[in-house]
């Protein structure tokens, strides 16, 4: 049987957003959703060490010590143990060269109890992140931005091997809330590599009708734009872009943005906000994803989905070429 978690898909608490009651079931809770995707991969991770003797393995290459990128690290590392992943973290000083980043990365490659090889980016100015990440093996490329990768992704009826994380993310937080997308109206807000380019090609997949605005979008179209939209996704990491009264009432709204914003109330001196003006959307949406606890959590479920896929791949080649 499957291992399910001890927690309510959305936690009890009712939310006053302005002074008005906001059932909470309209939020989504990505955390929880998050509980859940990992103990399904961890069921998948004990099955596959009880098949083959081994487990899933997933290794982060970390180049300098920027305070955000070693939290993420953390973050998934965290998220390995509660999944019986296997984790390597290969930690890189600031000034290591180009060639050497790529040798650790051509050494994962090669090595066969790592089934998942990520470099945690921003890499350092002085190197080329392209070069980087090209040298990612394809069968090992966890977080799904090889060329090949995001090809496959764009060719109707053929599957990438792992498909990016985030966009992964709000696919699937749309999918555990039911929200239905053939002929609906999907505006994108961002375009970056990321995010935006894959996530549309996930909703035009999903036969949603997907227009991509962005930063040089005049803002009278950006409004008339999301306006129109059901199902709205905005990740252009500006805060307070999407204002919450242009959201079409019953609309569903995922925000994957985290930007700090300065808060002298706030101990650390800065707050965690998204692309969207909360507090006014989620009077109008049906479903919206808050910021934290939304799609982030969610990210890290998915590089572990991607981590365990990305292994019963190659331990059944490897079997097979065995046998």
């Amino acid at each position: 049987g499957k291992v399910r978690p001890q927690v309510g898909l959305r936690s009890q608490v009712s939310s006053q957003v302005m002074g008005e009651p906001v059932k909470q079931d309209k939020v989504i809770d990505g955390k929880a959703m998050a509980q859940e995707v990992r103990f399904e991969m961890l069921a998948i991770a004990d099955r596959l060490h009880e098949e083959y003797g081994r487990r899933p393995g997933l290794a982060v290459v970390i180049v300098g010590n920027r305070t955000d990128s070693q939290v993420y690290v953390r973050n998934k590392v965290k998220a390995c143990e509660e999944c019986h992943i296997l984790s390597s973290k290969v930690e890189l000083p600031g000034d290591a060269s180009q060639q050497e980043i790529i040798q650790q990365v051509r050494t994962l490659n090669a090595d066969p109890s790592i089934h998942g090889v990520l470099v945690q980016l921003p890499l350092p100015p002085h190197v080329d992140e392209a070069a980087v990440l090209d040298e990612i093996s394809l069968s090992k490329d966890v977080d799904g931005f090889h060329p090949v990768n995001i090809g496959l992704l764009a060719l109707k009826g053929r599957e990438p091997s792992a498909t990016p994380c985030t966009p992964a993310a709000v696919m699937e937080m749309l999918r555990r809330s039911n929200v239905v997308l053939r002929g609906k109206a999907a505006v994108v807000v961002g375009r970056s590599n990321i995010v935006g380019m894959p996530v549309s090609l996930l909703l035009l997949a999903k036969d949603a009708s997907v227009q991509i605005v962005h930063s040089q979008t005049p803002v009278d179209e950006l409004e008339a734009a999301v306006r129109s939209a059901d199902v709205v996704v905005a990740c252009a990491g500006s805060p307070g872009l999407v204002k919450g009264q242009w959201v079409k009432e019953g609309a569903t709204v995922i925000d994957v943005a985290i930007n700090a914003v300065d808060d002298a109330s706030k101990k650390r001196g800065y707050r965690l906000t998204g692309d969207v003006e909360f507090d006014v959307a989620v009077q109008r949406a049906g479903k919206i994803s808050p910021v934290p606890g939304g799609v982030g959590p969610m990210t890290i479920a998915m590089l572990m989905r991607n981590t365990v896929t990305l292994a019963a791949k190659q331990l059944q080649d490897a079997k097979e070429k065995a046998a």
